[in-house]
């Protein structure tokens, strides 16, 4: 899909401050406040936002992992 371009008004302190960063981490502010906006729902019936992608590279890591129960007993032999 080709982009669009879009205006937007900041505060110069936030513009800066986002120049320093993207400088930093080698991008540009286009691309952080499109990564911004693509986190925010869908829609205003979601119930959930979109997962951001450091919780989408780690979600079902640990599948098959301990219930919430055994969980709980282990807390409760380790601090018993």
């Amino acid at each position: 899909m080709p982009k669009k371009r879009l205006n937007i008004t900041l505060e110069p302190d936030v513009i800066e401050r986002a120049r320093r960063y993207s400088e930093r981490h080698q991008t540009s502010i286009s691309h952080l406040i499109g990564e911004f906006l693509s986190t925010l729902p869908a829609d205003e019936s979601d119930e959930v936002p979109d997962l951001t992608p450091a919780v989408r590279r780690l979600h079902g890591i640990a599948k098959g992992g301990p219930s919430r129960e055994d969980y709980r007993r282990h807390l409760l032999e380790k601090h018993s």
